[in-house]
């Protein structure tokens, strides 16, 4: 592996950090103002009611693409970025001036989506949306949503293959639903035409004809996503791409350990840190390095059964540590 891209692995380990430590300030805000979306964030089924959303949303923008509506899923796509950045900077101004830059996010992703803008949506994205579900889903919850979105990046990447042909539909639009890794000082996303590019779904001997793509169905209501890297016809890589829904959904565990586990906060400024969220986000940046390494070599994987396994993995080494018993770190103490 080239020096650089160690380097591009540390940025995917900085963004998806920052996605993790937004989530987790945004949470008391949230929590604050009011934001909880579900009445009862115990109750396993919000879980099931959004696999279900997941699913409509990806076969609705499948059908967009289907029938040449990418400019409409573009619309949403940016139009949702703007919802979320109002939710971040609305926990940090006044609600009715939070409308100014999160109409400069919209803005920006429409006149100029360069690649440093694209991540710069997705962090805010990422973290907003992060924190929404980590307080709208308890213990229980959170550990089923990432348990059943684990099994269904899994089928869809391996199984249908419908997420790669997600992945096709979305490049061109260069909206915030990957995180772009840039690999040289030069890459220009707006330049990338994604010609002659490999996808880490394909295998390696059927690379050089496949095209770029990596996507999320993650738009709010559809967190999917896998990760994949773009690689030049001479075999060097400008960038490579994770699915921003591989940074949210592991992130959601997270924000949820802080806010509903019983373990103590550890006493970090700004944050409701505590023993088995920390451990939750170590968790997921083992799976993170496992599957980057596995990117940067051109193999196949999807994205979420490593980092939401690292992240489930961590989450109960962590309350367990915390001298939690198992049961309830499961969530799952007071339904016998």
């Amino acid at each position: 592996m080239i020096p650089r891209e160690y380097r591009g692995m540390a940025v995917a380990v900085v963004l998806f950090l920052l996605v993790q430590l937004g989530a987790l300030a945004l949470v008391p805000e949230f929590v604050e103002q009011g934001y909880q979306p579900v009445e009862n964030p115990q109750d396993p089924t919000n879980s099931l009611a959004y696999v279900a959303a997941i699913l409509v949303a990806t076969g609705l923008m499948l059908a967009a693409f289907r029938f040449e509506l990418d400019q409409l899923v573009r619309y949403v796509i940016v139009g949702t970025a703007g919802l979320l950045s109002w939710y971040v900077f609305g926990a940090l101004l006044d609600p009715t001036l939070a409308i100014l830059p999160s109409a400069a996010v919209s803005v920006a992703l429409l006149v100029h989506p360069e690649w440093y803008v694209i991540d710069a949506a997705g962090v805010l994205m990422g973290a907003g949306a992060a924190g929404l579900f980590g307080i709208s889903f308890g213990i229980l919850p959170a550990l089923l949503l990432l348990g059943a979105l684990a099994v269904y990046d899994a089928i869809s990447v391996y199984g249908t293959e419908h997420m790669l042909s997600l992945a096709e539909g979305v490049m061109d639009l260069r909206i915030p639903v990957v995180l772009v890794i840039p690999l040289s000082v030069s890459y220009s996303l707006l330049a990338d035409d994604f010609a002659g590019a490999a996808d880490v779904h394909e295998d390696v001997e059927d690379s050089e004809s496949a095209e770029t793509a990596d996507a999320d169905a993650e738009d709010v209501g559809s967190a999917e996503g896998d990760a994949e890297d773009a690689e030049a016809d001479d075999g060097d890589r400008d960038a490579f791409f994770i699915g921003l829904g591989d940074a949210v959904i592991p992130a959601v565990l997270v924000a949820s350990a802080a806010t509903f586990s019983p373990a103590p906060s550890i006493g970090t400024p700004l944050l409701g840190l505590n023993l088995p969220a920390l451990a939750a986000m170590g968790g997921i940046f083992v799976g993170l390095l496992v599957l980057l390494r596995w990117v940067l070599r051109g193999r196949a994987h999807a994205g979420l059964p490593l980092l939401n396994g690292g992240a489930i993995g961590g989450y109960l080494l962590g309350s367990l540590a915390a001298g939690i018993p198992l049961l309830e770190a499961l969530g799952v103490a007071g339904l016998l």
